[in-house]
């Protein structure tokens, strides 16, 4: 079976929204149900958790075939597998409150391994528990734990956190604190320092508080919930008697409800200049809003320091009307960008191609 191609000209007329010139965007597959966090080894092989769905994918891709990929499922029944990150030859797996580590996955994955438990001493509250990981510069895992509530405080601190945790031991300490939902981070190929995504409270209203990109140059920030949400509105119960002084604002805003989850620094080499360690952020869409807002993928790039935030890819809603949910990207090994979509089971592929005037003769 062919891939499903969609060029240039076919999104424009989908979605009535421009895409940039020269990139163009295809399906590699629709069988990969609840595509959550992906990660993709050395050798090529593309994994993808998922939600409720409670599988683990692996994702046969070969970018010079015409033919779909094969879809692989590695373990199945997992509590939340959204979150994965690959060390080495390992892929580790969050899964609510534990972190599984499957060792060898490119050797193994087709015969149902057995995963090595980590740890099982996470927090397990299911209200924003899904988990997702990155793999900081100094070898350590980190991950998200939302908070287990829309707005509130926890006297466990590692709820609304930044996790950082030992893979070899599984001990761990909060990193960054006031983080309500991040569901997605990723490291600034130049700083080293952290980035990650932050879901705004509900029941404010349509467009208050503001989705956030954070930055976490070192371990102990606060980043405001349940006191301050976005870089200036305060929580009406939680935040009397603070100060904006106690807490490090936002990079970047985001329409509220736009559900900004994964992130991606681009780094590869097929896109043009002007997209080097550039921040792709999946904007998941909104859930309770008047009308809808996100179901798309955007992008933050740095121009001599100043920060200019814009829509990518934007085919997934008309006439408020969604017909996909972009959860996580990915900079493939071939400078693709890879989006997954949990709503279609989808994972789509962006590419660019120059102009052949644009071109050196």
């Amino acid at each position: 079976m062919k891939r499903i191609i969609y060029l240039l000209f076919s999104v424009l007329a989908a979605s009535g929204v421009a895409v940039p010139d020269g990139f163009s965007i295809e399906v590699l597959t629709e069988r990969v149900p609840g595509a959550r966090q992906m990660a993709q080894s050395e050798s090529g092989m593309l994994y993808v958790g998922s939600m409720r769905q409670g599988n683990l994918y692996a994702v046969v891709w070969n970018e010079d075939s015409l033919t779909e990929p094969e879809v692989v499922l590695v373990d199945s029944e997992l509590d939340l597998p959204t979150g994965i990150a690959l060390m080495g030859n390992d892929l580790y797996v969050a899964a609510l409150n534990r972190i599984l580590k499957y060792p060898d996955i490119d050797g193994t994955f087709r015969d149902l391994p057995e995963p090595v438990v980590v740890t099982d001493d996470l927090p397990s509250k299911r209200w924003h528990g899904w988990k997702y990981l990155s793999v900081g510069p100094d070898g350590f895992l980190y991950l998200n734990v939302g908070a287990p509530c829309n707005v509130c405080e926890s006297d466990d601190s590692r709820f609304a956190s930044i996790v950082r945790l030992d893979p070899a031991t599984g001990e761990h300490s909060v990193h960054a604190h006031g983080v309500r939902n991040s569901v997605g981070s990723d490291w600034h190929p130049e700083t080293g320092e952290l980035w990650f995504s932050d879901n705004g409270r509900d029941m404010m209203g349509d467009d208050v508080p503001p989705e956030e990109i954070n930055v976490a140059p070192h371990q102990g920030l606060h980043f405001g919930f349940p006191y301050l949400h976005g870089s200036g509105d305060w929580d009406p119960e939680h935040g009397k008697d603070r100060e904006l002084s106690e807490f490090v604002l936002p990079q970047v805003e985001i329409q509220a409800h736009s559900a900004a989850l994964g992130i991606a620094f681009y780094t590869g080499g097929m896109f043009p200049p002007q997209y080097r360690n550039a921040l792709f952020i999946a904007e998941h869409g909104s859930w309770n809003r008047s009308s809808k807002v996100g179901y798309r993928v955007s992008v933050v790039t740095d121009n001599a320091g100043t920060l200019a935030y814009s829509p990518f890819i934007d085919i997934w809603l008309k006439d408020d009307v969604a017909s996909g949910r972009p959860n996580d990207v990915l900079v493939a090994l071939d400078g693709s960008l890879l989006i997954s979509d949990d709503y279609g089971g989808r994972i789509f592929r962006v590419s660019y191609q120059a102009a052949k005037s644009d071109s050196t003769p």
